[in-house]
């Protein structure tokens, strides 16, 4: 199965710590295995994730203070594929640009940007592919979150969570969660 994880790039803290939260619990709850903080480190995301995670289950991974450029070279290294999400990038919904990453069968880093990347970030050398959910001005978590319910199908909509402690039971009214082991 391909593995898909998300590297955050240009992450500012006094501005970006609750949006960089969302975008990782996005990637987490969607089927990402993992997420990259690029370059820095922000200890309070990565707790709230890895808190996230213990209680609500599955395997997700959270490193942070890499080099973005570190992390796409030792991507490619190991054979995986980047996928840029932008704006400027090609329409996921009107060409064939998702089934060809799919038709790869590569890992995929996939790669957003909390500002305005540099140029170099749509070049061969960072990106195999510049992806667009729309060709609009939009939030990179939705962007990030239209990105894998295509990829995934919808199927990751439906996934169970191993280890989980918490747990919530849909129903047509009301909220219902299961805690166990507390």
């Amino acid at each position: 199965m391909v593995k898909i994880v998300v590297l955050r790039w240009g992450h500012r803290p006094q501005r970006d710590t609750r949006l960089t939260t969302h975008v990782a619990l996005t990637a987490r709850a969607l089927g990402a295995s993992g997420f990259i903080l690029s370059d820095l480190k922000d200890k309070k995301i990565k707790e709230t994730i890895e808190k996230v995670t213990k209680n609500w289950g599955g395997s997700f991974s959270f490193e942070m203070g890499i080099p973005w450029k570190k992390a796409v070279r030792e991507w490619k290294a190991k054979d995986g594929i980047v996928v840029h999400l932008t704006a400027y990038g090609e329409n996921i919904q009107s060409n064939d640009v998702l089934q060809r990453i799919k038709a790869s069968e590569r890992n995929i880093l996939v790669v957003i940007g909390s500002q305005k990347v540099p140029n170099k970030f749509f070049s061969n050398a960072v990106s195999d592919f510049n992806v667009a959910i729309g060709n609009q001005p939009h939030s990179e978590c939705a962007s990030l979150a239209i990105f894998l319910d295509h990829f995934f199908e919808g199927k990751e909509l439906t996934s169970s969570f191993e280890n989980a402690k918490t747990m919530i039971v849909p129903l047509k009214r009301g909220k219902k969660i299961i805690r166990k082991g507390n």
